[in-house]
């Protein structure tokens, strides 16, 4: 479950040859998100992701319909209770030329469900354990059975890495220049600036990539990355504003396919900190709010209305729920009744959201509160919505994948160990309810509980739904076949350039 942390990014470059021409081979990507790490467990920021599905192989992978197909593992087995799985893995080398064995993917593997400084092993939760049973087949044991857990084979922190190279230069080491079992592996590194990739010779999927390499260039400024766009320095543009949409797919040099994501951006109050520890005020809240004309104008009617704590594109959806609708007047009588008239609330937000606030803000006050936006950097606002320093914010979310485990982990769960998305929304009935979800292997009762999960953590506000965007990222005419997956992996691999 990602979020928009790790986004203050400075500077820009193009990929050029000797003398200023564009190197023709190279895929030019540009993002407002910052790579910082190219260890796959050590980090769920969405510029790390981007630049860790382009280092690492995984033991299965998805085709462009989102089914799971092989990829490292050949063939897999699940045993009748569902605790055991079987790999056999398909001869494959990483970028060093060494053999991608058992023991390599038992190490990974392990690593995320187990070590200390996995950033997201609430996938793994179940794990007992990944074994190399012989050199090409690997053993995994749960304690318990966990429906979804194939899907979890190929999201960004199940990337395979070489055992002997971590141990050898140490994690550190590891994370600044890895042996690639990916596509691509890394040229130079420049934090802040870029990531230049180049073709493993060795990977697995003969053909593939299909382009000599690829620069993932950081460039925070919206306008400075579609100026880039429009003059040819860029193949893509990761995260085209609503505004610019239109003007940029004019151009014909450039397409904006507006592409289904698992987004959600929401409102997120925190529960232990007044006033918002009283569900009368977050109902309060969210009837001030026009959700309709909230989102109309920050997407220019290209999202859609939120109506639960998940994102609508996820299996289960419940589309029988609402948060309140908009009633400043019943707000404002809320507000009175628990004698919050007039109460001071402050909303901490990133510069990415300053039309939001300016629209949540107009909208509080006229209902009765009194808000003071704060303004702080992407590094300042994670370090403080961790430790739980703030009344309420602003944000989106994403799932890796469409079934929903992660997704009610990351959001709405207080014993899944992140509270909620750090909103310190913690309901025990919930809370259990995700562990049987999890457990249960009939789909009907399944989506029974992830249904019933939507209704209460909806009900009681465990975050203020907004909206549902698509994904709106430019791209060149210049290649084809790239394209950000619902899970943010770009589709290097597949690329081509055309002209």
């Amino acid at each position: 479950m990602i979020n928009a942390k790790g986004l203050v990014i400075v500077t820009f470059a193009t990929a050029t040859l000797a003398g200023g021409a564009i190197a023709q081979d190279i895929v030019r990507i540009a993002s407002p998100n910052k790579v910082t790490t190219l260890d796959p467990i050590a980090s769920a920021a969405a510029g790390n992701i981007e630049a860790f599905g382009q280092l690492y192989a995984r033991l299965l992978r998805k085709d462009a319909e989102g089914k799971l197909q092989p990829a490292l593992a050949e063939s897999w087995t699940v045993s009748d209770d569902g605790l055991t799985y079987t790999f056999e893995l398909r001869d494959a080398k990483f970028s060093d030329g060494s053999e991608i064995t058992a023991e390599d993917v038992a190490f990974s593997l392990n690593r995320v469900a187990k070590d200390e400084a996995s950033a997201y092993p609430a996938a793994y939760a179940p794990v007992s354990a990944f074994t190399a049973v012989d050199e090409d087949t690997v053993s995994l044991t749960l304690d318990y059975p966990s429906a979804p857990m194939l899907s979890y084979m190929e999201i960004f922190n199940a990337g395979i890495v070489s055992k002997d190279d971590v141990e050898a230069r140490g994690e550190d080491a590891f994370a600044a220049d890895p042996v690639s079992s990916g596509p691509f592996m890394v040229d130079v590194w420049k934090p802040n600036d870029r990531l230049t990739l180049k073709a493993n010779p060795n990977y697995w999927r003969e053909g593939y990539p299909k382009v000599a390499g690829a620069d993932l260039i950081e460039v925070q400024d919206d306008n400075t990355r579609t100026s880039m766009m429009l003059a040819g320095e860029i193949d893509a543009n990761r995260g085209v504003p609503f505004a610019q949409v239109d003007e940029v797919d004019a151009s014909d040099s450039v397409n904006v396919p507006l592409s289904p994501s698992t987004l959600i951006y929401g409102v997120m109050p925190n529960h232990t900190k007044p006033p918002f520890d009283n569900l009368n005020v977050r109902k309060a809240a969210a009837m001030a709010l026009n959700r309709e004309a909230t989102t109309k104008a920050m997407t220019l009617g290209k999202a859609v209305v939120a109506n639960s704590t998940l994102p609508n594109a996820l299996t289960y959806h419940n589309a029988d729920i609402a948060p309140p609708a908009y009633d400043p007047a019943a707000a404002r009588e809320l507000l009175e009744s628990e004698d919050a008239l007039g109460a001071e609330i402050t909303l901490m937000i990133t510069p990415t959201f300053e039309q939001a606030a300016t629209l949540l803000k107009a909208q509080w006050d006229a209902a009765g509160f009194k808000t003071t936006v704060e303004r702080v950097d992407g590094g300042l606002w994670w370090d403080r919505l961790t430790k739980g320093d703030y009344q309420v914010t602003i944000n989106w979310w994403y799932n890796e994948t469409e079934d929903p485990d992660l997704a009610v982990r990351w959001a709405v769960c207080g014993s899944c160990g992140n509270n909620s998305y750090y909103t310190n929304y913690n309901n025990e009935d919930v809370n259990q309810m995700v562990e049987d979800a999890l457990r249960e292997q009939d789909d009907a009762k399944r989506g029974a509980l992830y249904k019933e999960i939507q209704r209460i953590s909806t009900e009681e506000l465990a975050q203020i739904p907004l909206y549902y965007p698509p994904f709106a990222n430019a791209y060149s005419t210049r290649i084809k076949g790239l394209t950000l997956t619902p899970a943010l992996q770009w589709t290097l691999e597949e690329t081509e350039i055309v002209n």
